[in-house]
């Protein structure tokens, strides 16, 4: 499951992938149109401003916009950034790697073989789709409609 936190951070990108080029998002109108508590919004764009994803305008006209182009920003970027590793075990991870505490061994493992799996799929899915797939209503991979 991902955090509140990660669910909100896409959201608030998505609004601001969908604003118009160049015209910065007042925080309190992506609160109200994503339904986010204003205080943890706040917070969490901070914390997208201080990664690079959003810059934030200063003044009467001010707000936040995008970095980046949305097609450049991926979904599992964003998890990764806000929730840590996206794997399901501490084994699995690519960027956090750690030895599971009651593993007798990796390669005998049949609980890491099933969800080395799912990390791999959800991570093909994850890091492939932008937050302009999203804002486009990008079709799911086939894997998820079988």
């Amino acid at each position: 499951m991902i955090s509140q936190k990660a669910k909100y951070a896409l959201r608030a990108l998505v609004v601001l992938a969908k604003a118009e080029a160049g015209r910065p998002v007042a925080i309190s109108e992506i609160a109200g149109r994503q339904n986010i508590p204003k205080k943890f919004l706040e917070q969490i764009l901070l914390d997208l401003n201080k990664q690079g994803v959003v810059v934030s305008r200063r003044g009467n006209q001010g707000g936040y916009m995008l970095l980046r182009p949305a097609d450049d920003i991926t979904f599992g970027e964003i998890l990764r950034l806000v929730d840590g590793p996206v794997a399901p075990l501490p084994c699995l991870s690519i960027s956090a790697y750690r030895k599971c505490e009651d593993c007798d061994g990796e390669r005998e493992c049949e609980i890491r073989h099933v969800f080395a799996r799912v990390a791999e799929a959800t991570r093909q899915i994850l890091f492939n789709t932008t937050i302009a797939d999203a804002v486009a209503g990008a079709d799911l991979p086939e894997l998820l409609t079988a």
